[in-house]
């Protein structure tokens, strides 16, 4: 891809050209303002038409983020039209304690009308949102793994290959790969022999249920402190956003004490959504994880859901082999990619 003379300064504005772009007009590579949302979600869904995003679903997710800075989002113009964008995003808000994460920054999306590719408007968007990480002190950034409000959790190269040559010649390594499963649920019912590993475990005292708000505080606790702090703040405001409680089923041993859970319509209230899901290390190997997988999708068939679905797993961990021996496909593979960012000079 061409570059123009330079790469625009960060956070401010920027007039590139661009061969394929000269008979429509300059390209102008600036960071958002207020009335780009629209647009910026519909040429998006122009550039990514097998992952097209809504308005709302963008305010929400982007615009309303508790880390949004519109310092970050950089937006591609040509005649006042917006053609392309990359945002990029550093925490403002710690996910756990007061940890700011001072290092990383993320890339969670770029993209560029198709009738423009070709012609270093990519390049230009993501060295924008690089130089305005750089510019905040960050020395490396990940695409896109950020959380809490992550649209994919990395490059599906399958689907983007552009994409991948164009962030590899940023300078972008692979870390790790995360899978997205399906499962149909038409006609699902729990296994028998689930229903007989209930049964013993209810014998010997453990119990399974929807958790009163009371316990919610135990729960909470568990995902954040044993599991991941997103997971925490995911469940606090699910809760608090409407999220019903008998969408959460959670296992109690004899006790009465929390030892794992899993839930389905966590996030933006998609009630075939599945996870997060837990189980506390001690109690692994018993079964419960199992249990609690099918409990919670014959809830979900119970609300209506015609499948489950989530984004993000380890294809080799023990979570990734229990959905797959639960009849869960692989459904995309994501890449996630980490860059240095060098000091500028």
């Amino acid at each position: 891809m061409s570059r123009s003379e330079g790469p625009p300064a960060a956070g401010g504005n920027a007039t590139i050209r661009s061969a394929g772009a000269a008979a429509g007009g300059d390209v102008a590579i600036r960071s958002f303002q207020v009335g780009d949302g629209p647009a910026i979600a519909a040429a998006w869904t122009a550039a990514a038409p097998a992952d097209p995003i809504s308005y709302r679903r963008l305010r929400d997710l982007l615009l309303l983020d508790r880390n949004f800075d519109a310092a970050g989002l950089q937006v591609a113009v040509i005649n006042d039209q917006i053609v392309g964008a990359a945002y990029a995003v550093r925490r403002l808000i710690a996910v756990d304690a007061d940890d700011l994460e001072p290092a990383p920054g993320w890339i969670p999306f770029f993209f560029v009308h198709p009738s423009l590719r070709g012609q270093g408007i990519g390049r230009e968007l993501l060295s924008a949102a690089m130089d305005w990480l750089r510019s905040q002190g960050r020395s490396e950034v990940f695409f896109s793994s950020y959380t809490p409000n992550y649209f994919l959790p990395g490059l599906d190269a399958e689907r983007y290959p552009q994409a991948a040559r164009l962030l590899g010649a940023l300078g972008f390594e692979r870390r790790y790969d995360a899978v997205a499963m399906d499962r149909g649920l038409v006609g699902y019912a729990v296994p028998d022999d689930v229903r007989e590993r209930i049964d013993a475990l209810t014998a010997a005292g453990y119990t399974f249920g929807t958790p009163s708000g009371d316990e919610l505080t135990a729960l909470i606790a568990i995902a954040g402190a044993e599991f991941n702090p997103d997971w925490a703040r995911a469940i606090r405001e699910g809760v608090v956003s409407g999220l019903p409680l008998d969408r959460i089923v959670v296992a109690r041993e004899p006790g009465g004490a929390i030892l794992g859970w899993a839930m389905h319509g966590t996030y933006e209230a998609v009630i075939d959504r599945f996870g997060p899901f837990g189980v506390l290390p001690a109690s692994r190997g018993t079964g419960l994880g199992k249990v609690l997988l099918h409990l919670t999708l014959e809830r979900m068939v119970a609300a209506g859901a015609h499948s489950a679905w989530f984004l993000w797993t380890g294809e080799k961990s023990a979570a990734g082999q229990l959905y797959l021996k639960t009849g869960f496909e692989i459904t995309r593979t994501f890449t996630i990619l980490r860059a240095p960012l060098h000091p500028a000079g």
